[in-house]
């Protein structure tokens, strides 16, 4: 019983009455907000151990942060970490955090590809493909599906198939020996198809970015047409971030 309790303390109620209103229960890391306080911004810097955080100005790309929270320990008055889940966009520069912002991260509607809306606003599928990832964000995928979230609900599913898939959902930093699979796998997917990269790892490699067992060249190759930042990204997010690219 104590144990239940200690959970419970901990995560907070799981209950998600509305997906696109909630706000994450328990533990949770969203969209940075950096104050305009001076700091010995490279000290700052040297918090991140992805390194994730800018200077001239201070920033934080969440194309690369690891949500670990260092940099709000180190320096609690410069950066504070929100409760907003809605962290997903389909241009990557509107990732990076300045500081002195405090506005929301939205998907750029005029840059979403007009087949997605047309084709994909009812009905989605995806094949995910783990290209060298950790279970993760993985892990949290599976949670999309559960009765707290039910991403069925608005049509979107994952695909057993990439022949009966819509696109592929990459988690991880796309590992040399998963580079051709993915490929394959993005290319067995009947046009038209979209790319979306889910965590931290997929979108710039995370802790193993530059590293020579990576091949990341299928991002060279095709248009990625949704981010969604988080390590791992959590359910809210993956769920907003794909209605906010495929509804109008």
């Amino acid at each position: 019983m104590f144990k239940n309790l200690k959970i419970f303390l901990h995560q907070g109620k799981q209950f998600i009455p509305d997906v696109r209103t909630a706000k994450a229960p328990g533990v949770f890391r969203g969209r940075p907000v950096i104050s305009t306080e001076a700091v010995d911004e490279k000290a700052f810097a040297d918090t991140c151990p992805s390194g994730a955080i800018g200077t001239s100005p201070v920033s934080i790309d969440l194309g690369k942060c690891l949500f670990c929270g260092e940099c709000e320990r180190c320096f609690p008055n410069k950066v504070h970490f929100t409760d907003d889940t809605h962290l997903a966009t389909n241009v990557r520069e509107r990732l990076i955090i300045r500081e002195g912002e405090d506005k929301p991260i939205e998907v750029d509607k005029d840059a979403v590809r007009p087949e997605i809306r047309g084709i994909f606003s009812r009905s989605l599928k995806l094949r995910q493909v783990s290209a060298g990832g950790d279970a993760s964000c993985e892990a949290e995928l599976n949670a999309t599906g559960n009765v707290q979230f039910d991403l069925g609900r608005y049509g979107i599913e994952f695909a057993a198939s990439p022949r009966h898939a819509d696109g592929v959902l990459i988690t991880g930093p796309i590992s040399a020996n998963m580079a051709k699979a993915l490929e394959l796998t993005y290319e067995a997917c009947p046009e038209p198809r979209i790319v979306v990269l889910d965590g931290t790892d997929a979108i710039s490699g995370g802790m193993f970015a530059g590293s020579p067992d990576l091949d990341r060249s299928f991002l060279d190759n095709h248009q990625v047409d949704l981010y969604i930042p988080g390590n791992p990204a959590h359910p809210l997010t993956v769920i907003n971030g794909i209605l906010d690219l495929t509804r109008k």
